[in-house]
């Protein structure tokens, strides 16, 4: 008997089938550009704008600039447009690009590893002096930037570096950027390993290749071999973190995937141990894995943070061995606790070899061109012909013989610039602002050094460690997420209902083996106006309540919302 035909399904509403674009990930095949930023790029390598600067705008001018180049390829060359005179930050994001930007640059100099001669610090400070008004501020990523560029002057001011072995390649844009190091590689007596020969051979094949010269967006490297875990690793792209192994030696973990902006991650660790040697080519691994899957639909979502956080540890560790390397990483192990503390290196110290570094602390990271012109002098009068920057907006004068240290040490403090540094000059760090940043809403570095005096005057008993963070705007160039007392710029109200530059806040974030984000209070924004009385009271709530030995941080995560207040 023929089985009875089954009842059709009620039928369902048909949906207007959508093409799935994907994430324009190459390696999947998707190479149609999916936004105006790489369509931009398909178009043309933003290398080679390098070429038109100095043949046509640099004759003709600003306005002989192609838009493409000038709000996208020239970030290649570490050049963009800073912020008109006189535009408030509730216009930040209204206007429209060509009536945010001035008819100047900021120009970055990229500093790998913070290292620096003193003749190419003089240089720095003289380009500063005669093209940036004197302009030269020290940046977290170890660099130092420019403010007040003419397109004019761009080529004189590459050829002045480029004589001293400096560049401005690739300081900015969907590049490979500036390889933070630790400031004390080769000379402090507890390094684990020194990174330096890594950081010089990734230079050498992969800055400035057009192999590396497109990709989703940027990408930022930490490489150290310093106990005091000082480069930031835990907010990198990629970070090769300096351990013993058991069986091998000296070598790195590796981690990927942390950055901050407005979605933050923290790195994770692949679990595998890299030799010295191999680091390079690890390196060259991970940022093909971002150039060929990274996510290029989205510019909010094209960070390699996303990509690791959808794929996890295990698979990128896996695609990276199979894929890129050929061959199995070995297994390794964890950083151990940090040495110390502080990581920023301030103060006097003792090399390997028995002279000594000389950490000190500006205001903010807010130096200028005289200022570099005279530290290059004093060091060299100490004997002294190196120098390095930090990713905490600080700098350290090497090589110093022990009769040399106070002498030294009296000359930076007669130029404002703290060896024994307080807790808040040593603590504080600012992004660039409203002042010259397109992107901003508040001021922020004449804010920070005004709040560093405030309470160098108000809680001058305080020495406990304390950072303090102030950014512009919602990016996090200055790490607000992972500072004890974060403060992101807003635009707020007052007591008299009045919108003005203001804060929220961030409290308790770290970095370290404890890393973790600062928690925002609920309904806590402080006026720019308020805020020296605001951070007083929060630091002698601190001192009153704490407990024997207990940081900020722990502390801020303990507490009632009404103490944060």
């Amino acid at each position: 008997m023929p089985a009875t035909p089954e009842k059709p399904a009620p039928a369902t509403p048909r949906r207007k089938a959508s093409r799935h674009r994907g994430e324009g990930q190459w390696a999947v095949g998707h190479f149609t550009p999916l936004n105006g930023n790489e369509q931009f790029k398909k178009d043309d390598d933003g290398l080679n704008v390098r070429t038109r600067i100095e043949t046509v705008y640099s004759k003709r001018g600003f306005n002989s600039i192609d838009p493409n180049d000038l709000r996208g390829r020239m970030r290649w060359w570490g050049l963009y447009t800073q912020r008109k005179p006189g535009i408030d930050g509730g216009k930040t994001a209204v206007l429209a690009p060509e009536e945010l930007d001035d008819e100047y640059f900021m120009l970055r100099v990229r500093v790998d590893g913070g290292r620096l001669t003193t003749e190419q610090l003089r240089v720095i400070g003289g380009i500063s002096e005669e093209f940036a008004r004197g302009t030269a501020d020290l940046t977290d990523r170890q660099n130092v930037q420019y403010h007040w560029i003419r397109i004019e002057d761009v080529p004189e001011i590459w050829r002045r570096l480029e004589a001293v072995g400096l560049q401005t390649t690739e300081a900015c844009g969907d590049t490979p950027r500036v390889i933070l190091g630790s400031p004390v590689a080769g000379v402090a007596e507890n390094e684990i390993i020194d990174g330096s020969p890594a950081i010089d051979e990734i230079q050498r094949r992969f800055i400035g290749n057009p192999e590396f010269s497109n990709l989703p967006r940027k990408f930022k490297t930490a490489i150290s071999g310093s106990p005091q875990l000082d480069v930031a690793h835990e907010i990198n792209d990629v970070a090769f973190v300096g351990v013993h192994h058991p069986e091998h030696g000296p070598g790195f973990d590796l981690w990927v995937g942390g950055g901050l902006s407005t979605n933050p991650k923290l790195g994770v660790r692949l679990g595998a141990w890299v030799a010295l040697d191999d680091v390079p080519d690890v390196f060259a691994g991970v940022i093909g894995i971002f150039r060929d899957y990274g996510y290029r639909r989205l510019r909010n979502r094209a960070r390699l943070k996303f990509l690791v956080a959808d794929w996890g540890p295990e698979k990128f560790r896996q695609v990276l061995e199979d894929e890129y390397l050929g061959r199995k990483l070995a297994d390794g192990p964890a950083p151990e606790q940090p040495a110390g503390v502080w990581r920023d290196h301030l103060g006097v110290h003792r090399q390997k070899d028995g002279r000594f570094y000389v950490g000190f602390a500006p205001r903010v990271g807010r130096v200028d061109g005289a200022t570099l012109t005279k530290i290059a002098d004093v060091a060299e009068a100490h004997g002294s012909g190196r120098l390095r920057t930090t990713a905490e907006q600080k700098m350290i004068v090497l090589d110093v013989e022990q009769e040399q240290v106070d002498s030294l040490v009296s000359a930076l403090e007669a130029l404002d610039l703290r060896v024994n540094a307080s807790p808040f000059r040593r603590g504080t760090m600012a992004c660039t602002g409203i002042e010259f940043c397109k992107l901003a809403i508040v001021e922020t570095k004449q804010r920070g050094a005004s709040l560093i005096d405030e309470l160098e005057r108000r809680v001058p008993e305080f020495d406990e460690p304390i950072t303090i963070n102030l950014n512009g705007c919602p990016n996090a160039c200055a790490r607000i997420q992972v500072a004890d007392i974060g403060l992101k710029g807003q635009l707020v109200l007052d007591e008299a209902g009045n919108q003005v530059e203001g804060y929220q806040v961030h409290l308790g974030g770290a970095l370290g083996l404890d890393a973790g984000f600062g928690r925002k209070v609920r309904g806590l924004k402080v006026t720019a106006d308020e805020l020296p009385d605001y951070v007083e009271r929060l630091l002698k709530r601190f001192q009153a309540e704490r407990e024997d030995g207990e940081r900020f941080a722990v502390w801020a995560a303990r507490a009632g919302e009404e103490a944060l207040k």
